[in-house]
């Protein structure tokens, strides 16, 4: 498996465009043309498709379109916009539908074929005439070549200070297969569903029941790892399409074949976790915690999502305090049992290691290492137990003064 570029067209038979028609009438201008707020993505045949959506009991009128949409399994385009979440609004199913009729008529396609999806602020209603206006002449800009994936990507951005996206290909039944996607997140982000949109094409061929069983390996390994602010979104939405083109045979069963798929996926979610959790609001740096040498992975996962998930972990890193305490206070509340005496910390990073705790209590180390350490864009925080052979990682980043900013006047 390598990485590729072409994002979310680097599979075969996938075209995508991005461009502004004013959802949101106070974007910033970006290249002096405003901020690209709606995008398109269509397979030039239908797709298997399976996806997951927000756990928030309130859930925006495009999720519950989309949900109905692919219950058959079956996708062939997505429309979606930034700028507006189409949530708790005036006409909000109403608009929903109409944003997907517009998609379909643009692209010859039933509006059951076409997924929607919105994020942005809630509780206002969608300027839906904007969209509906916009969609044919998007429609015309439909591209494979990687500067479409690039504008996909910038469309669906909301407080994102970078677009995300990735593509690899791999060998599947000796053939060349593809996977990229693209995703937004930055803010009302934490497990069980990162408040994300996140739509991922491969060519190759599957069946709807596998990929939905990938699906629900590969999410909770990966978005549902990552944790900003504690707070879940009522848009979260991730989607894969798989439309079969690269001429694979089909993968209808749980061997070699799907797990080479699964690698190939895993990688790609991976990356664009990482890279929403990196891009937090207000973020200067990513936080990375693996627990390891745990009895199992559902309770390593616990420990580190508790840790990547504390405020005072997050003011901590911040200002680059190497206190373990606040790390092992983190575990002692997550609900996992665990014996603290048997617990070893260390923070790392390109700029070096330090050992902080062994045996759940305090080490003497140099605090100006310590400083090096944790100044770094990425640290990693290494929890050790010694209950079995189990881990996991969990990502988040540093709490900042820019977070309570940028929420402070987000409406606006």
């Amino acid at each position: 498996m390598k990485e590729i570029s072409g994002g979310i067209v680097a599979a075969k038979g996938f075209r995508a465009a991005g461009t502004r028609v004013g959802v949101k009438a106070s974007a910033l201008p970006t290249n002096g043309e405003g901020k690209k707020d709606l995008m398109l993505l269509v397979s030039d045949r239908p797709c298997t498709a399976a996806g997951m959506f927000t756990t928030n009991r309130v859930k925006a009128a495009p999720v519950l379109l989309t949900r109905a949409n692919i219950a058959d399994g079956v996708c062939q385009a997505v429309v979606a916009n930034s700028g507006n979440a189409n949530a708790c609004a005036p006409n909000s199913e109403l608009h929903a539908r109409e944003m997907c009729q517009a998609a379909a008529t643009a692209l010859g396609l039933a509006p059951s074929d076409v997924a929607v999806a919105s994020t942005g602020v809630i509780g206002q209603e969608l300027n839906i005439r904007a969209i509906t206006e916009g969609v044919p002449a998007l429609a015309e800009k439909l591209s494979d070549a990687p500067s479409a994936s690039e504008d996909a990507a910038h469309a669906i951005m909301t407080t994102d200070t970078a677009k995300k996206e990735i593509a690899v290909e791999t060998e599947i039944g000796g053939v060349t297969v593809r996977v990229g996607g693209i995703a937004k997140g930055s803010g009302m982000i934490r497990p069980n569903m990162g408040t994300m949109l996140s739509f991922v094409t491969t060519d190759c061929a599957v069946t709807p029941k596998l990929l939905t069983e990938l699906v629900h390996e590969v999410v909770p390994r990966t978005f549902n790892r990552v944790t900003v602010d504690g707070d879940t979104s009522t848009n979260d939405t991730f989607l894969v399409l798989a439309n079969g083109s690269a001429g694979n045979p089909l993968i209808d069963w749980q061997g070699p074949e799907y797990q080479a798929l699964k690698e190939a996926l895993m990688a790609v979610c991976t990356h664009l976790a990482r890279s929403m959790a990196a891009d937090g609001e207000g973020a200067s740096r990513l936080l990375t915690c693996t627990v390891h040498g745990a009895e199992s992975e559902a309770k390593a996962e616990r420990l580190s999502r508790a840790v990547v998930g504390s405020s005072l972990v997050k003011a901590a890193m911040f200002g680059a305090d190497a206190n373990f305490g606040r790390v092992l206070c983190a575990m002692g509340y997550s609900g996992a049992q665990f014996d603290p005496e048997t617990v070893d910390i260390f923070f790392h990073s390109q700029g070096g290691e330090v050992q902080v705790c062994r045996d759940g209590m305090g080490l003497s180390f140099d605090e100006d290492v310590a400083k090096v350490v944790l100044s770094q864009d990425e640290v990693i925080i290494d929890v050790a137990l010694r209950e079995g052979a189990a881990e996991a990682t969990c990502w988040g980043c540093d709490l900042t003064y820019d977070y309570v900013k940028i929420n402070g006047d987000y409406r606006s």
